[in-house]
């Protein structure tokens, strides 16, 4: 049985441990810098809650740090201070190399599920994109069998991959998601309600698992409609940021497809 200890209390860190535990893994503690969220998640996962890195015991099989981006090299550093240097180590951040934990830990890598995580919503491990990297090949084995235990799609992607993945991932999740904000802002602003838009949202989502994202492409942007993008930005007068992004995006979907609009010679 790998007994594993969990550095962090958020959103990953919560759900990727109670994974774990519905799997059989067990945890042994759970490490917040605030008290009661190292509780509160330890509770769930009968494990012994930590917010003092002093209280980090060094009988572990696998330390996973899931922590902010900026937190990851801090965090190993000071945990090297009460673990041996063989120890092993992985992060679960997209965008950070595993090479920030090298310095401290000579079996580090990376377990990083491809995922957007919510408190308020539970994530489906099964089939989920699970990320995996260590140049140590016993503990990338771990990491591969971890992974399939979880029930998790498991690849191997090195550092510059998992950037690059990690950047189309901002795009796809973070950026969509923040145009569904506007999009709602909008309508509320006329009092209309954004229920009307989740069928648009869930058709243009399904049709991206069965189709290349470009052919799906329609709207104004799309077929050159002029007259309505002209109308559009007049409305978005009164949403001078929105009307900014509109017309940026606006003109990389034209650019993309103007090409194909021009007229044949004679």
């Amino acid at each position: 049985m790998l007994h594993i200890t969990l550095i962090g209390a958020g959103n990953v860190g919560c759900h990727l441990g109670r994974r774990l535990v519905e799997k059989g893994f067990a945890i042994g503690q759970v490490f917040s810098r605030n008290p009661g969220k190292a509780r509160e998640l330890a509770e769930q996962l009968g494990a012994a809650p930590f917010s003092q890195l002093e209280a980090l015991q060094p009988n572990a099989g696998l330390y996973i740090l899931a922590v902010s981006d900026d937190a990851v090299g801090p965090v190993a550093q000071q945990m090297s201070r009460f673990l041996p240097a063989d120890a092993a180590v992985v992060h679960t951040s997209g965008a950070t190399p595993s090479t920030v934990l090298a310095p401290f830990f000579r079996r580090h890598g990376v377990f990083y599920p491809l995922q957007t995580f919510s408190r308020q919503r539970a994530p489906d491990f099964d089939g989920m994109p699970l990320c995996i990297f260590s140049p140590e090949p016993g503990l990338e084995q771990m990491l591969a069998e971890l992974g399939l235990a979880v029930g998790g799609n498991v690849h191997r992607i090195d550092d510059a991959q998992r950037a690059v993945l990690h950047v189309a991932a901002v795009f796809v999740n973070n950026f969509s998601n923040h145009l569904f904000h506007i999009g709602q802002e909008i309508l509320e602003a006329e009092q209309l309600d954004f229920e009307m838009l989740r069928p648009l949202i869930l058709e243009t989502a399904l049709k991206a698992q069965d189709f290349p994202p470009r052919e799906m492409q329609t709207g104004p942007a799309r077929r050159g409609d002029t007259a309505t993008i002209g109308r559009h930005l007049e409305y978005l007068k009164k949403f001078p940021k929105f009307a900014a992004l509109y017309e940026l995006l606006t003109e990389s979907i034209r650019e993309e497809w103007r090409q194909e609009r021009k007229p044949e010679g004679p």
